[in-house]
C-alpha cells in the first residue's frame, strides 16, 4: 500500500488496529503504553512495539506530548498508519521519532498482521 510520509524511518512489527479514533491525552498512558480510555474497542491493549493503525487521532494538543512521552519512557508504538493523519498526531511523531505514514486505507489491515513500513517512500507491507 502506498501512502504519504508524515514522519520517516522504517519498522517491522505485528499491527494492533483500531477502527475507532485514538485520543492520546487520557486515552493511552504514557508510562505504561496501555489504552485506558473507557470504552474504546482497545481498552486494556498495549501500543508498546506494535504498529498502531487507527483512522486518525482526537482531542488535545497535549496528545503530541503523550506521543513523544510513549518513545521516550519505552512503551511507544514502533510505527503508526492512518487513514488521515492530522496535525496533533504528526506533531507527536515528528517530536518522538515514530515513523508514521497515512493515506492509507486501514480496512486492509486486522490486528495480529504482521507489517513492514518504509515511511520515507510512504510504503506499508503486510508481509
Amino acid at each position: 500500500m502506498k501512502g504519504r510520509m508524515i514522519n520517516p524511518g522504517k519498522a517491522r512489527a505485528k499491527a494492533i488496529v483500531s477502527n475507532e479514533p485514538i485520543g492520546f491525552y487520557g486515552g493511552i498512558d504514557a508510562k505504561t503504553g496501555k489504552v485506558i480510555e473507557k470504552g474504546h474497542e482497545l481498552e486494556g491493549k498495549s501500543v508498546t512495539g506494535k504498529v498502531l493503525v487507527f483512522p486518525c487521532g482526537k482531542g488535545s494538543t497535549v496528545g503530541s506530548y503523550v506521543i513523544y512521552g510513549l518513545a521516550k519512557n519505552g512503551v511507544g508504538p514502533a510505527a503508526i498508519i492512518n487513514r488521515e493523519t492530522e496535525t496533533i498526531v504528526a506533531t507527536g511523531v515528528i517530536l518522538a521519532g515514530i515513523p508514521c505514514v497515512d493515506g492509507i486505507d486501514i480496512s486492509k489491515i486486522r490486528t495480529g498482521d504482521m507489517l513492514e513500513i518504509d515511511a520515507d517512500k510512504g510504503i506499508v507491507k503486510v508481509v
